[in-house]
């Protein structure tokens, strides 16, 4: 086949270090509008980003020649460093180390959206700690409790 095609979406998930609530919902879109620059630059396309105080979800199509861990680390330094100009108190601000990347087929992406898009009343009765807990074997990713948490 001379041409390579690709549809590769996915679901990227990560949060504050130590979970510390303090992406304030004034910081927020611009947050969520700053990865579909860094996405864009890396041939990908960031279809949705939302959150919440203590960590953040991503819908993302990846280019054909793009690397997941690549993309993750251009996320996590861009913005932190763009976080930590916004105000005095986001100084010290880290992202932690890990990430969740979970595979979304295109009939489930309508419902990945609309999931990123109501974070504010999925997590009214459940933790992102529980939900995570539940997409995990959802999606055919095993884990450790020791280390998903840091």
């Amino acid at each position: 086949m001379p041409q390579s095609l690709a549809n590769v979406i996915v679901h990227l998930v990560f949060s504050t270090k130590e979970w510390r609530a303090c992406l304030a919902p004034t910081i927020r879109p611009a947050l969520h509008a700053y990865p579909a620059t860094v996405a864009r630059n890396a041939g990908c396309e960031c279809l949705r980003v939302g959150g919440l105080a203590d960590h953040v979800h991503h819908a993302v199509r990846l280019s054909r020649t793009a690397a997941i861990a690549t993309l993750v680390e251009e996320f996590k330094t861009s913005s932190s460093k763009r976080l930590k100009t916004q105000s005095p108190e986001l100084g010290g601000f880290a992202w932690q180390r890990g990430y969740g990347v979970l595979s979304v087929g295109p009939a489930d992406l309508d419902a990945l959206l609309a999931y990123i898009d109501n974070q504010d009343e999925h997590h009214r009765t459940k933790t992102f700690q529980d939900e995570f807990r539940v997409f995990l074997p959802k999606y055919g990713t095993t884990h450790d409790e020791r280390y998903v948490w840091d």
